[in-house]
């Protein structure tokens, strides 16, 4: 097309210029004798007037315009009335005068509002994506991307990174999610799988001696979704050669201070917090906290634990622990809003909530069933004054580690204690391995190429669940938005840990062998991390979900309600395939 200028771009420097114009056609006001349309392109938008005296062909055209029409605008850039600037609009200052209006197409009713403050269903916004994508807040998330995105692949050029793509049709690998798997046409009754993440190839390019490596990485994985999670999504993609656990934290410190200024034009402080993986459970009750405020788990197992009440001393014959949070200044929440928490931490399998209300003397359902000396000991231990209350849940470990960790971001949110914007830190020395109660094995708490600590290396066959690993999460605002680690880059270690994962040789070698030789020939010490792209965006752009900064997202049952897939294809294919759709549901 012949356009001169964008929507967004005029200003009152243009004054007086013959301008050509393309775009949708965002509103129009009919004034009687003068017709005013905005007309819209990613840029911005522009104010032309249709006058009838300047041309009456086009102001007759102009009272054929809906929304979202197409049209080319001819004309001359004018200075607004006194009194009618835009200071909204980087075209506020000026208007066109049309001279010239071709209608290059129309549009239909539409079936969704294209409008930030339109309450659409999300249904809808997936059905019609390509409207939705031409609102202000979509445009704007789509553009900030592209520049978060940018600025990513320069500092990794700047610090001589290769940006290296790996297959996406790859070998099918066990742990994990589920694979998506793509059946092979020219070797029947085969398969491909699609990547969950790089892992195996970025390695082999350190053994390749490419030793700074990076990729926006499209990954997927076939698992249940929810908000911040996509059946195929994107990852910052990175490793590296001859280095520490350190030296990851403190380039991506980096990443992190450079998409800060060049995003935000904020000056992001560095280093970041490093806690351990025991500290931080112990502190905030889960991996990945938010400590942009208190709300700091304290241990009572040997003061509740030890009175009569035989509850809590159940819990504690059992192995369990009673722990607590004190919440400042809310001794006055009623019974209605401690039953709402206690219905809260259920949710991960708590039994109850207790409450302790610290006023002239301490209130509370179950302050009787503890001496003077217990609660005296319970208000010196917490450190909680007077309009204070004390929520306490006892328990397995896990359980009031989960129940007590996600009810803090839960009470921050409802209080409005979270003052500061930005807080970002590490957690390392996760353990290897977890405890799998469907398969009564370990299993990897991360993958079964993450190296263990050389320290730990005897408890490998004898307790595995005592070996921490070198692994490292970053973690933002209580979000983890990366995680990596060391990998191991000897075969002797590897096996000894496919051994304690349950994989026999057999199996290893059918799913890694030619890792396994690859490592024979000179591996060197490397590491690495990924960072999923789409939710940190999601935290930068302040949006609730990695919808709103994907361009065409899947909904919570993994479907593309615009174009429906996945969809049934033809019996020819299937033939073709070797494929035969016969199993009972």
């Amino acid at each position: 097309m012949d356009r001169t200028h964008t929507c967004g771009q005029l200003t009152k420097k243009d004054i007086g210029k013959d301008i050509v114009l393309n775009g949708w056609v965002d509103t129009r006001r009919d004034h009687g004798n003068l017709i005013f349309i905005d007309i819209r392109d990613r840029y911005g938008l522009t104010q032309v007037v249709l006058n009838p005296e300047v041309n009456a062909v086009a102001h007759g055209l102009g009272g054929q315009l809906r929304r979202e029409f197409v049209v080319r605008i001819e004309g001359k850039v004018n200075a607004r009335p006194d009194g009618t600037v835009n200071k909204s609009w980087v075209t506020g200052e000026i208007e066109v005068e049309c001279s010239g209006l071709d209608i290059i197409t129309k549009s239909l009713p539409l079936p969704i509002e294209i409008s930030d403050t339109a309450q659409s269903s999300d249904e809808s916004r997936l059905t019609y994506r390509y409207l939705d994508l031409r609102g202000e807040k979509m445009q704007r998330s789509i553009r900030d991307r592209h520049r978060i995105v940018k600025i990513v692949r320069d500092f990794y050029d700047e610090n001589n990174f290769l940006e290296i793509e790996t297959p996406i049709l790859a070998k099918s690998t066990p742990e994990g999610a589920r694979d998506y798997l793509v059946p092979s046409r020219v070797n029947p009754g085969r398969f491909f799988a699609l990547p969950q993440s790089p892992q195996i190839f970025k390695q082999l390019l350190m053994i390749s001696g490419f030793d700074r490596y990076m990729q926006i990485a499209r990954c997927f994985r076939d698992e249940d979704l929810r908000a911040d999670r996509q059946p195929e999504f994107t990852q910052i993609d990175v490793e590296m050669s001859f280095i520490d656990e350190n030296d990851i934290m403190n380039i991506h410190e980096k990443l992190m201070q450079k998409i800060f200024k060049g995003y935000f034009n904020e000056d992001l402080k560095i280093p970041f917090p490093r806690y351990d993986y025991k500290e931080v459970i112990k502190r905030w009750g889960i991996d990945r906290p938010d400590i942009r405020f208190g709300l700091e788990l304290v241990d009572f197992t040997g003061i509740l634990g030890s009175d009569n009440f035989n509850a809590f001393n159940a819990v504690v014959k059992d192995g369990g622990v009673i722990k607590g949070i004190v919440v400042e200044g809310k001794a006055d929440f009623s019974r209605k809003d401690i039953e709402a928490l206690e219905e809260f931490v259920k949710i991960y399998k708590a039994k109850g909530l207790a409450s302790f209300k610290i006023l002239d003397a301490v209130e509370g359902s179950l302050v009787k069933f503890f001496s003077e000396k217990t609660i005296a000991a319970l208000k010196e231990k917490s450190g909680a004054k007077k309009g204070d209350v004390i929520l306490v849940v006892a328990g397995p470990e896990k359980v009031v580690h989960d129940s007590l960790g996600f009810l803090r971001p839960h009470l921050a949110q409802k209080l409005n204690l979270i003052k500061q914007k930005w807080n970002f830190l590490w957690v390392k020395d996760f353990p290897m391995f977890e405890w799998d109660e469907e398969e009564q094995r370990p299993k990897a708490m991360h993958h079964p190429f993450t190296s263990p600590k050389k320290e730990d290396l005897d408890f490998l066959e004898s307790d595995p669940l005592k070996v921490r690993s070198n692994a490292y999460d970053m973690v933002l605002n209580g979000i983890e938005i990366g995680g990596g680690s060391i990998r191991i880059h000897t075969p002797e270690l590897q096996a000894r840990v496919f051994a304690t994962l349950g994989i026999s040789k057999e199996e290893a070698k059918e799913k890694f062998g030619f890792m396994m030789d690859a490592f024979k020939y000179g591996a060197p010490p490397h590491g690495g991390i990924a960072f999923g792209l789409d939710r940190m965006i999601m935290l930068f752009v302040n949006s609730e979900s990695i919808r709103d900064v994907i361009a065409f997202p899947k909904n919570k049952a993994a479907v593309s309600l615009m174009d429906g897939s996945p969809s049934g294809v033809d019996d020819k294919q299937l033939r073709e395939l070797h494929i035969k759709l016969d199993l009972k549901k």
